[in-house]
């Protein structure tokens, strides 16, 4: 429980106790672990950690969360959520018997592309039981049935679904986001949008007008949505494209191709240009990178 950051509050005395993690990570680095325990407290926290959104789901058992004057007793599929490192809020999350939950913790370095406007998050709760909520609460009970038999590869289909559907979900909590209704039909329009580019990354020719074009706006709207998120249409396609690389990069299914052919998979028309942009992303060549995460693998 350390090793995922999650703070044992308490367990009670007089009681045998058991308990099992299983833990897989993706290659965007998106951390999926089954915790299967007896009842017990978690609470408290560590702030001293890398910027991510975490979320869990209930899946057996019974729980109650308290935090400040509220108090939520959660059904089975309810995901709970939150950014990581955030100081002590009296939150206590209160398992009263033997339990079943899947954790799932996001870094920003996989979420906020896609977030490309993020949200200001604090601890919070969403019913698993009907709309897109209940879409997403399926898919996680879904894949913690079957974590222990998916690869490392199976699981970079379900980044892009988590990442897209998380977003649905906490852009509609509760009335959808703290934001007027302009800017919020802004970062609609602008999500759909990175969508689209998700879509179009291998093409070398993808040029913002092509996706003006895709979604029936002008090219003068497109980068004033970019503009207005603090973003530019290029570097943003320039990243995502680098993050695919990334992980194809470390993928045994791409073990046989090339630096050169991976990133001509993946848009980029020059290698010199891909390894000197990639160098200056990571504080690393691809080759050194490639060549690290094999002898890790290997060692592991």
């Amino acid at each position: 429980m350390s090793r995922l950051y999650l703070p044992v509050g308490g367990i009670p005395f007089g009681q045998g106790f058991e308990g099992s993690v299983s833990c897989i990570v993706s290659p965007l680095g998106i951390e999926f672990a089954l915790v299967e325990a007896e009842s017990q407290e978690i609470s408290g926290d560590y702030p001293r950690q890398d910027k991510a959104i975490w979320l869990t789901i209930l899946l057996e058992g019974k729980a109650r969360l308290t935090m400040e004057e509220q108090t939520i007793d959660l059904t089975l599929g309810d995901i709970l959520y939150g950014p990581t490192g955030a100081r002590d809020s009296g939150a206590k999350l209160d398992f009263s018997s033997k339990f079943r939950q899947l954790f799932i913790k996001v870094p920003h370095l996989a979420i906020n592309p896609r977030l490309i406007s993020p949200l200001s998050l604090e601890l919070g709760h969403l019913s698993g039981q009907t709309g897109i909520n209940h879409v997403l609460s399926g898919m996680l009970s879904a894949l913690a049935d079957a974590l222990v038999d998916i690869t490392e590869d199976q699981l970079r289909p379900l980044e892009l679904t988590l990442t897209e559907l998380l977003f649905t979900c906490l852009a509609n909590r509760d009335g959808g986001l703290a934001i007027g209704s302009a800017a919020n039909v802004r970062i609609g329009n602008l999500h759909n949008i990175c969508q689209t580019i998700e879509t179009l990354l291998s093409d070398p020719n993808l040029s913002p007008s092509m996706v003006a074009d895709e979604h029936g706006v002008s090219l003068r709207y497109l980068q004033k949505l970019f503009t207005l998120a603090g973003k530019m249409f290029s570097n943003y396609v320039r990243i995502r494209r680098l993050e695919r690389c990334r992980a194809d990069l470390t993928s045994p299914r791409y073990s046989q191709l090339s630096i050169t052919e991976i990133c001509f998979r993946w848009g980029f028309n020059s290698s010199a240009y891909f390894s000197r942009s990639f160098s200056e992303q990571y504080d690393v060549s691809p080759r050194k990178y490639r060549r690290l995460k094999a002898s890790l693998a290997e060692t592991t």
